[in-house]
């Protein structure tokens, strides 16, 4: 595995003044007790992208100012956070995502979230940061790892890819149509040809709460689907937060191409003129 996930005892001992930390929790959560110095920005999760061009370069200019404004410089170390890694649909690692499409060159994700850091028993604070504003160049070579919805509709006739849809099993099996209530989007169903692997499978209990599996227990449940570490994967959830969880995870496990249709079902559901497979999964 790479070192993006870090232990309570890694975000400890880093250098004063080499990180931003950010929370990505609700700023409720975050006033009640956070991190030392950790800035919040809750609209890593909040925020709802369209994938086609100007809804990208509205997403990437929000949030190169966003973390700049939290601190961010290009030389910093980014380090996210949620509350645990399964409780905040994936939050944390959707605001790794955001990072590396934005190329920024050092990312990382608090393992366990700030469930492991006080289970390690760790200091809260509830003290107001104001950070130092930074700001970092945007590497436009990055974004390959971004899916517009063309991008998609390739990949429905792409014989050597997988589409992976990571979303909870009422959206899956079309009960659903997101996780803000059954009818919130115009549609339930799937992306045509996709095979599924819920997001809580890339992650396994532990004695500070969820953690990601091993790399070979994530290639063990990508094998579950015919995913292989040279399988070009194409994944998708609601929103663009759980597969950024998967997308963590599959990156660490050494999946070499993944890409993330970050529109996601939210998009792709309210266009009629895209197809969509209804009713009960069937895959002979």
């Amino acid at each position: 595995m790479s070192n993006t996930l870090i232990t309570p005892a890694d975000l400890a001992a880093m250098p004063a003044g080499s990180t931003v930390i950010i929370d990505t929790r609700d700023p409720e959560s975050y006033a009640a007790g956070h991190i030392e110095g950790a800035v919040n920005l809750h609209d890593i999760f909040t925020y709802l992208a369209t994938s086609d061009s100007a809804g990208m370069a509205d997403l990437a200019q929000k949030f190169a100012a966003d973390f700049g404004a939290a601190g961010l410089d290009g030389k910093k170390t980014a380090v996210i956070y949620e509350q645990s890694m399964n409780t905040g649909f994936g939050q944390s690692c959707r605001g790794y995502f955001l990072l590396a499409y934005l190329g920024y060159p050092s990312i990382k994700v608090l393992h366990g979230g700030l469930a492991a850091w006080t289970a390690a028993g760790m200091p809260l604070s509830t003290d107001p940061v104001t950070p130092e504003p930074g700001g970092f160049e945007i590497d436009p070579a990055a974004a390959e790892i971004m899916m517009d919805v063309d991008a998609m509709k390739a990949a429905l006739d792409d014989a050597e890819a997988a589409i992976l849809d990571v979303r909870d099993v009422d959206e899956w099996t079309g009960e659903s149509s997101s996780p803000y209530g059954k009818d919130f989007c115009p549609r339930k169903g799937r992306i045509p040809g996709a095979v599924w692997i819920e997001w809580y499978r890339m992650m396994k209990p532990s004695a500070d709460g969820p953690v990601m599996k091993s790399a070979v227990e994530i290639l063990a449940e990508c094998a579950t689907v015919g995913i292989t570490p040279d399988t070009p994967v194409r994944l998708y959830c609601f929103k663009g937060a759980r597969a950024s969880n998967t997308f963590l995870a599959l990156k660490e496990a050494g999946i070499k191409d993944v890409r993330m249709y970050f529109g996601s079902w939210n998009e792709w559901s309210r266009d009629p003129s895209l197809p969509i497979d209804e009713g009960l999964p069937y895959h002979p």
